[in-house]
């Protein structure tokens, strides 16, 4: 899909940027979610599947520790890096955490933090559907 929205010029804002929150660094496989929480039906926020793609938050806060960043800004960074017309916007409830994702314009991804990335992303399988059976057949995909 991304070779042909290239091809025909028209931009792409990826849904979810930040994994619905996993990708922030502050959900691991002890988080509970309040009963009413969406997360609580999607099978990739099991804890089992938490603790298996734990390796890729481990990675992004490694890479922040470096950067002066969070993880969060860290995953940002690393979309604004693929293509100029790609422009996640992640969404939030709270200021604090709006103002951490429009700082992620900011942060500096090396080629090397790129390939990193990468190369680590590459050999993670991601454990859990995105979404219920149901609820993906929705999708189209």
């Amino acid at each position: 899909m991304l070779p042909t929205l290239e091809e025909l010029g028209i931009g792409f804002v990826p849904f979810s940027p930040l994994g619905k929150g996993f990708l922030t660094g502050k959900i691991d496989e002890n988080t509970t979610f309040d009963s009413s929480d969406f997360r609580n039906i999607v099978p990739r926020f099991t804890p089992e599947a938490r603790k298996a793609n734990q390796v890729l938050v481990d990675l992004l806060r490694k890479i922040a520790e470096g950067k002066r960043a969070t993880p969060a800004q860290i995953a940002l960074a690393w979309l604004l890096a693929q293509k100029p017309w790609i422009v996640p916007i992640p969404g939030t409830r709270k200021l604090e955490r709006l103002k951490e994702n429009v700082e992620a314009v900011a942060v500096e991804l090396t080629a090397e933090d790129l390939r990193e990335i990468d190369l680590a992303a590459s050999k993670v399988t991601i454990q859990g559907a995105r979404y219920p059976e149901d609820l993906e057949k929705r999708t189209g995909l």
